[in-house]
């Protein structure tokens, strides 16, 4: 049997390519996904000699099951990455009970400062996606290392948080998670700041819906939605909702959807913050960062961001002191 045209269809189409860096849980739930959702082909990149080639492998033969035409690709050579769209970075040590994300500081920061530098090398005009923590210091090594305009370096933090707290709304109304959305905003850390007037069901603000101390119980709960898991698993941190909170992020970059979505970015005056990386809505499309939407915050709500920022300082005051770059 022979086709009829020679013509080779990659002469008139090339798919995106994503990159993931780090085949651990995360970053091995983030492929996963961004290949079923067909966002590109993607690489998937780690220091341990046949992980990465093995999971890969493993998402490529479940292409016929589930139906997706990806190309999934396992390595430990930055040169398979090259010319990558969109890069997630999830490598770096994971939360172990009893540790905190800043906890994980001194390690992370070397790691994804490294992996910047390998990565900018080879696609100079990707969009990077951070999800290793301490999330806020770690986007912002990114930044700094990288050079990049924040456009293209984005942190992954508020839909994750936020996903935590839409399902703990629905769980608690017994509604459809469909129906139910809510934003978080600030540092991705115990001074998050959820906001419940924000959080709707239907369009219904959950403040119409539940008692106070429902919701206080829900914005705590939130806060320690990471910690919750790591005293469950014992061995590790949360992966299912980070790579799925993640790959949103990169779809409605690569799709160029222009998605409004809570995340990590470089405040320039916004909020009035400058300089440093703050969890606020935003809309992603094709170039990355789009805009910042902004919030009309209130007094309460705006000591919260500020008690989220001075965390945040503390975290890039211990980056710069590490002196790294």
């Amino acid at each position: 049997m022979r086709w009829a045209s020679g013509i080779h269809r990659a002469k008139y189409f090339k798919r995106k390519k994503l990159t993931v860096v780090g085949s651990g849980n995360v970053g091995a739930t983030a492929a996963f996904l961004a290949a079923q959702r067909e966002l590109g082909d993607v690489v998937l990149l780690d220091v341990i000699d046949g992980v990465p080639q093995g999971k890969a492998l493993d998402m490529y033969e479940a292409s016929p099951i589930l139906g997706y035409d990806a190309q999934v690709t396992g390595t430990q050579n930055y040169q398979d990455t090259a010319e990558s769209d969109l890069v997630i970075i999830t490598a770096g040590i994971a939360r172990k009970p009893g540790m905190s994300r800043d906890d994980l500081l001194a390690t992370n920061v070397k790691i994804v400062a490294d992996v910047t530098k390998k990565i900018v090398a080879y696609s100079p005009e990707c969009v990077i996606l951070v999800v290793t923590n301490p999330l806020d210091a770690m986007v912002y090594t990114a930044k700094q290392v990288s050079g990049f305009p924040r456009e293209r370096v984005i942190g992954m933090a508020g839909v994750l948080d936020s996903a935590r707290m839409r399902s703990f709304i629905a769980e608690k109304l017994k509604v459809s998670i469909s129906d139910v959305s809510a934003f978080v905003l600030g540092g991705h850390g115990d001074t998050m700041v959820p906001l419940p007037r924000y959080a709707t069901v239907a369009g219904i603000s959950i403040t119409e819906m539940m008692s106070k101390d429902d919701i206080a119980a829900i914005c705590e709960r939130t806060a320690q939605g990471g910690a919750e898991i790591v005293e469950l698993l014992k061995t590790g941190s949360a992966f299912y909702a980070p790579g799925a909170a993640v790959v949103e992020m990169a779809e409605a970059i690569l799709k160029d959807k222009g998605r409004v979505l809570p995340c990590a970015v470089y405040l320039d005056g916004e909020y009035g913050v400058d300089g440093y990386y703050m969890g606020v809505p935003c809309r992603l499309g094709g170039d990355g960062l789009q805009s910042v939407v902004e919030l009309d915050l209130t007094r309460d709500e705006k000591a919260a961001m500020n008690t989220s920022l001075a965390s945040v300082k503390e975290l890039v005051k211990q980056v710069d002191n590490l002196g790294v770059f």
